[in-house]
């Protein structure tokens, strides 16, 4: 859940206010960047636990000195830092598996090493078992995404600050229609959706202690407001759908330059728009709303494959990235999947 905000910073908005058309026009130009599949990139979130003690909170000052020197590191992927103080790796597109498994590894050692050494460790759980939600985070947007998401219960707070995932993105795929066709692979993606939920769940949860297993975290998603992490509805072509999706979500808050952020209750994208209150919206708003939604399936040019919780060990990451992969950017593995997986979503 990565949140990289343009304009988020109390720098002054763009001042050319988006009319219904124009965010139709924007969001349908960038959902699905089209061509041959040839990259893929993957997202690893990881909570931190001291390396002896997973039961015991880490203190804010030892994981700030942490963070301060992961940040130092000459890593080929993007580093982020999650409310909870999870860390996110964020690959470069790789043009094959290999350069992103080899990539990724490399990064995911270095920062395994920096963070060893004041005696914590990253760990692949998709719901932390130990720690009670707690933000570290102080910024304004997170300020009002807590206090947006509290109206639906303690599911919010639990996904920000003690969630993990796995996310695979792949490329969109080819304009024409066929098994690497982006309007497929788009099908396919929410086909396979609830399969690799059940195929790497690794959600332990506790009531009172540990009592089993289960993806507790897919479990959190669902709690929340659904017109915010469910997929488009079905009907129309993949670029309409999303577009009117995007704007007949809620707005989770509104950015201001200063002070606390404004968090509108049943306000959608698209009224906003249409009423200019409690001021107009521009691009950078539409940019902004767009990383708070969270379906399982996202498309930004490419598409990001949520669904599936962080695994445990050093190498778990590796499987559901090369089963995604392979099931996606092989023709023949995604046409004999996709013909196995419709019947049964047509008659659940």
């Amino acid at each position: 859940m990565a949140l990289d905000i343009p304009g988020a910073t109390g720098s002054r908005p763009d001042a050319t206010p988006l009319d219904e058309s124009g965010a139709e026009d924007l969001l349908r130009g960038i959902c699905f960047k089209t061509g041959p599949p040839r990259t893929v990139g993957v997202e690893l979130e990881w909570l931190i636990h001291d390396r002896e003690r997973p039961h015991v909170p880490v203190g804010q000052e030892r994981l700030d000195g942490a963070v301060e020197a992961v940040r130092a590191l000459p890593l080929s992927a993007a580093l982020t830092f999650e409310p909870g103080g999870q860390l996110e790796l964020s690959s470069q597109p790789a043009g094959s598996l290999m350069e992103c498994v080899a990539t990724t590894a490399a990064d995911l050692a270095a920062v395994r090493a920096s963070l060893g050494t004041a005696g914590l460790a990253p760990v692949g759980l998709g719901v932390d078992p130990w720690q009670t939600p707690h933000r570290r985070l102080r910024e304004p947007r997170y300020e009002a995404m807590e206090a947006a998401l509290d109206r639906a219960g303690p599911a919010g707070r639990a996904m920000m600050c003690t969630s993990a995932s796995v996310q695979v993105c792949l490329d969109a795929g080819e304009e024409e229609p066929g098994p690497l066709g982006y309007g497929r692979r788009w099908q396919l993606a929410h086909l396979l959706g609830a399969v690799l939920v059940a195929a790497f769940a690794n959600s332990p949860f506790q009531q009172g202690r540990r009592t089993g297993w289960s993806s507790t975290r897919q479990a959190l998603w669902a709690d929340l407001d659904p017109g915010r992490t469910l997929a488009p509805g079905t009907g129309r072509a993949p670029r309409e759908a999303w577009a009117a999706h995007v704007l007949d979500t809620t707005v989770l808050c509104i950015r201001c330059e200063s002070g606390p952020w404004d968090v509108p209750e049943g306000l959608t994208f698209r009224e906003w728009i249409r009423t200019g209150v409690p001021r107009p919206p521009v691009q950078a708003d539409l940019d902004y709303h767009l990383t708070t939604l969270f379906p399982p399936v996202r498309p930004r040019g490419h598409l990001e494959l949520r669904m599936i919780d962080a695994q445990s060990g050093p190498d778990g990451w590796l499987v559901p990235l090369a089963v995604a992969t392979a099931l996606f950017d092989d023709p023949e593995a995604a046409e004999t999947v996709y013909r196995a997986v419709k019947p049964l979503a047509e008659t659940a």
